[in-house]
């Protein structure tokens, strides 16, 4: 199979809507990661939509380092602590082909944006070998330019949708361009991959999954989200996951700064942005049970599949 050739280095960096433009060879960006991939596990996990995790589990491979800054990220040990061990694209390859022959339904990328001179390298290396989809599973904070240039490379995208309202994606990742940037990031996945395809057993074999995490006392800002994927993205041209499971982690929880995000989003909350999305017609795909808001769904860090 022929190898494609990713049009972004690592010098004079642009991967991420950041555009630091710092050499990464010799100095960190925003993201704070230098030119090695950094990863915290690389296993089989049963915890995404079923779709993707199915019944043998999603070849998972958590990245460290991320270009958001989110004050409540259940992940905040590798985004914003650095946990992790670095690999080449060599093992990185290697570690594609374990977790297919560990039975995984997918290569699942989480977080990988800021690795991905890399990241396509390992894909390239594997390429001849590697038969199951890959997932680029992101924050949703991406440069469509940067999503066009993967098209070779991913099958199934499965991004965050946080905010709608700057003020909130400021203030709580530091990204005030967020909506801007995700959202014509996402309509150019769509473009790219066209509608959802799934197999016989109910698989995600292509698409788009867009995800959105209701967070509290912004349901309306949820509400306005659910409204622009109706009126602007394809009618059945993407899944949506609805989740409850917002948990207040990181300064979210350690802090005083951030009272009104210091707890789980309520009953009403949830399920008012619920009936929103089916009045609207957005049924295909997920919702949570509120019980989803539980900390044990966040993967332990513990190098799995690295040692």
């Amino acid at each position: 199979m022929t190898n494609h050739s990713f049009p972004y280095t690592y010098t004079g960096c642009r991967l991420c809507p950041r555009m630091c433009g710092v050499d990464r060879t010799c100095k960190k960006g925003f993201c704070q990661s230098g030119t090695q991939p950094m990863i915290a596990r690389a296993a089989l996990h049963h915890w995404e939509e079923p779709s993707i995790s199915g019944t043998r589990g999603s070849g998972t491979i958590f990245f460290s380092g991320c270009t958001l800054r989110c004050c409540f990220c259940q992940n905040y040990k590798i985004s914003h602590e650095g946990f992790g061990k670095e690999v080449t694209p060599q093992v990185l390859s290697e570690l594609f082909l374990k977790l297919q022959n560990q039975g995984a339904h997918n290569i699942n990328l989480v977080t990988a944006t800021h690795y991905l001179p890399s990241v396509t390298e390992a894909l390239n290396l594997a390429r001849p070998s590697l038969s199951i989809p890959v997932v680029y599973n992101c924050g949703g904070y991406e440069r469509a330019s940067v999503i066009k240039a993967l098209k070779p490379y991913i099958d199934i995208w499965l991004p965050d949708l946080k905010y709608y309202d700057s003020a909130l994606s400021l203030g709580y990742s530091k990204a005030e361009d967020y909506f801007a940037c995700a959202s014509r990031a996402i309509s150019q996945m769509i473009q790219q991959t066209g509608a959802p395809v799934t197999d016989e057993n109910g698989l995600l074999k292509s698409g788009v999954m867009i995800r959105h995490m209701v967070l509290p006392g912004a349901m309306g800002d949820s509400i306005k989200l659910l409204h622009w994927m109706k009126d602007t993205l394809p009618h059945g041209g993407y899944k949506i996951s609805l989740l409850s499971q917002y948990t207040p982690f990181y300064l979210a929880r350690t802090t005083s700064d951030y009272p009104e995000i210091s707890r789980r989003i309520t009953t009403y909350e949830y399920e008012k942005v619920v009936d929103t999305a089916l009045e609207l017609g957005l049924c295909d795909g997920y919702m949570q049970k509120r019980c989803s808001a539980k900390e044990e769904y966040t993967p332990p860090f513990d190098l799995e599949g690295l040692t």
